[in-house]
């Protein structure tokens, strides 16, 4: 099968990116990462994927703090574009997408939040979780449009919550499952599997 191109958006270390490269080296996925873009020029996540053999650049996001104004979107558009990217995944970039990126990849960003969206949506998304006391925790992929974790849903994994939880260590847990359903997203996508109707996303039979 022909494997799709992938570009991934990263602010911090990188774990998920990690992830993905991974799985990709290994065949496990039908998916080449062509090309690491950060917000943040001291990423850990850049060396990590250069170290991988995967071309990573730091592109200035402009000077709001939560989103890029559309030149400096159009930017990153233009660079991923360049690449051939036929799917961007947002792996920790720290960032609202606005109107100019969404409308250049309708339909072909996803994004990995750590709850059980619609549940927790935006920062600490596992301290929240913890501080309300849920049962149940888990992780989310989800197709991105302009709000904070609002596209329609992809995937989910639940993830329980202990006893003697902490914050820390039920994230380290559900981190663990993230690094695996985000793949399993992506491959879905590469399939040609994942319809979007309306808020939800069918999961088409494989062939």
């Amino acid at each position: 099968m022909r494997k799709i191109k992938v570009g991934i958006l990263v602010s911090g270390r990188g774990s998920n990116m990690e992830a993905i490269i991974e799985n990709s080296k290994k065949g496990n996925i039908d998916a080449e990462v062509a090309i690491v873009l950060s917000d943040n020029p001291d990423a850990p996540a850049l060396e990590k994927a250069k170290k991988s053999g995967v071309e990573a650049m730091y592109i200035y996001p402009g000077e709001k703090k939560t989103y890029m104004t559309p030149d400096r979107e159009e930017e990153y558009v233009r660079v991923l574009k360049e690449k051939g990217v036929e799917l961007v995944c947002l792996a920790g970039f720290m960032r609202v997408l606005k109107k100019t990126f969404i409308q250049a990849f309708y339909g072909k960003i996803m994004n990995i939040h750590p709850s059980l969206l619609p549940s927790f949506p935006g920062l600490n998304a596992q301290k929240q979780a913890w501080d309300y006391g849920v049962k149940v925790s888990g992780c989310t992929v989800h197709f991105v449009d302009e709000g904070v974790d609002t596209g329609p849903i992809i995937l989910q994994r639940c993830v329980p919550v202990l006893e003697d939880d902490t914050p820390e260590t039920l994230a380290h847990r559900i981190l663990k499952e993230e690094h695996k359903i985000y793949s399993e997203a992506i491959q879905l996508f590469a399939e040609g599997r994942l319809k979007v109707e309306g808020r939800r996303v069918r999961i088409l039979p494989g062939k």
